[in-house]
This record gives C-alpha cells, structure tokens and sequence, in this order.
C-alpha cells in the first residue's frame, strides 16, 4: 500500500452522518498513511436534477472532481423511505452527466458503506450498495450501522475499515 491513496468520506449532511463520517476520518488517520477528506453534501448547492436542466454546472463540477481524485469513498447517509437520501441520488445524478463517461468517477474505486438512521438502515445499505456496484465500484461486503439503540463500534468499524485498506 501506497500513501498516495485519497479516501473520500461522503456525509449526505452535516447531522448524525456527519459526525459519524468524522469518526471514521479519525480512525483511518491515525492507523493508514492515506490522505482523507470529508464532504458534506448539504454544502454543494445542486439543483434537483431533471431532464432539460442546464447541465453546465459549476458546483456539480466541482463535485465530480472530488470523486474523479478519490481511490475509494465512505459513504455516510441515512435510510430515508426505504432507500437511499435524495440528495445523495441527486449528487451521484449530476457527478454521472459531469464527465465523459457516466462511470468515470466510480469505476474500479472501492467503497464502504455506513449508516445512522432512525432504524437499522438494512434497506439504504443494500439499495445503495446495488446502485455503487451498477456504476462500477467495488463495494466492501461488511458495513457500518449506527442508531440510537445501536451506538458506533469502534472496534467493528476498524475491521470494516480494514476491509476496504485492504481492497486499495
């Protein structure tokens, strides 16, 4: 392993999901010599993507960047309705019409998955995890879920960060 691997941690807010993405920096910092950076998608201004809407979109843009850098990503966000939050399928909408290849930012990359939602968060993970996979990336079998009668794991959380170290 190199340390010229970038981890992105994708937080879909700056709540719960948030403060566990954090909490993951924390411990891929002080064990791995990757660069890592934190993302809080409520801070990227995206308009809701629709057929017909100018495409020529500075932040989208800049977001695509950020994913097109990253050897892998943490994805933190809750289960909303039974699935993935809308403004991560929204982020992920307009990063795919930003490049040249609706794949380019995520294929071959490796990602983790976790949760901080209401319940389990089993649906998200496993929607959200098929929709990774459709655009090409590598998802880490094991994952992260955080509520409020299931507090973070420290211990679990580093076999899972693991799990992704060892896929770079």
């Amino acid at each position: 392993m190199t340390n010229n691997k970038n981890l992105l941690l994708v937080s879909s807010g700056g709540g719960k999901n948030f403060k566990l993405a954090n909490s993951l920096k924390k411990l891929v910092d002080s064990a791995y010599p990757i660069s890592t950076k934190i993302i809080n998608l409520e801070l990227y201004n995206l308009p809701l993507y629709k057929p017909g809407i100018n495409t020529d979109n500075k932040v989208a843009k800049g977001l695509s960047q950020e994913f097109e850098n990253s050897n892998a990503f943490i994805f933190c966000a809750p289960e909303y309705n039974g699935g993935s939050p809308p403004i991560l399928t929204n982020a992920i909408t307009w990063i795919s019409i930003t490049t040249n290849n609706w794949r380019d930012c995520f294929s071959g990359k490796i990602a983790l998955i976790g949760t901080n939602s209401g319940g389990d968060g089993l649906r998200f993970l496993a929607s959200f995890r098929s929709q990774l996979e459709y655009l090409g990336t590598i998802v880490v079998p094991k994952t992260i879920s955080v509520n409020d009668k299931k507090k973070f794991n420290q211990d679990s959380a580093k076999r899972s960060l693991q799990s992704l170290i060892d896929l770079l």
